[in-house]
């Protein structure tokens, strides 16, 4: 009973000073987390209703815009790659991004391209090394036109062909393709 006893003023001991270094200074309005709102004050006697003014909330940490991710299924092909391709959108932003595995062993060609609105598309070309460990690869981004929904995008995977340029097409990945494995 006496070591209970002993190890709960230890706890104690342990615990006080994290609370109190992690409490801040009495009336410190510096914006830290569980500081008081830089918002207006409510009248009396509206304590129950909150306040409609915008309040500086601590948990976007500098983050900055969140980003929207389309994506397709994860899709597959027998020879050891897989893929998943997505249209990225973030503030005025899109681009499109694949996510991929090269499992086959050796180097891989893959053309990604976004399509948008008016006939635009962005084509990018990714070197895959053999490796087998997930990568990614993008297009550059470029100033949302129209809705964001109207941009799709399109991952084709190839063998390298050594005088042709372009070897067998190994996989296609979409970011509206309709679920199911790789074609």
């Amino acid at each position: 009973m006496r070591l209970l006893a002993l190890m709960g003023v230890v706890a104690c001991a342990v615990a006080l000073p994290l609370a109190v270094a992690s409490a801040g200074q009495v009336g410190d309005r510096t914006g830290a987390v569980g500081a008081p709102s830089t918002a207006p004050a409510r009248p009396r006697g509206d304590e129950k209703m909150p306040s409609a003014a915008p309040a500086r909330t601590p948990f976007l940490l500098g983050l900055g815009l969140a980003t929207a991710a389309r994506c397709g299924p994860e899709v597959s092909s027998p020879d050891g790659v897989e893929a998943q391709t997505c249209v990225l959108t973030q503030g005025a932003d899109t681009w499109a991004r694949t996510y991929y595995r090269n499992a086959t062993g050796r180097p891989l060609d893959a053309a990604l391209t976004l399509m948008g609105p008016g006939d635009r598309t962005v084509r990018t070309q990714c070197a895959l090394d053999g490796d087998d460990e997930p990568d990614t690869c993008e297009t550059p981004r470029e100033r949302t036109r129209g809705a964001s929904a109207a941009y799709t995008a399109v991952t084709e995977f190839a063998g390298r062909a050594e005088r042709t340029g372009s070897g067998p097409l190994l996989l296609r990945s979409g970011s509206n393709s309709p679920s199911g494995t790789g074609s």
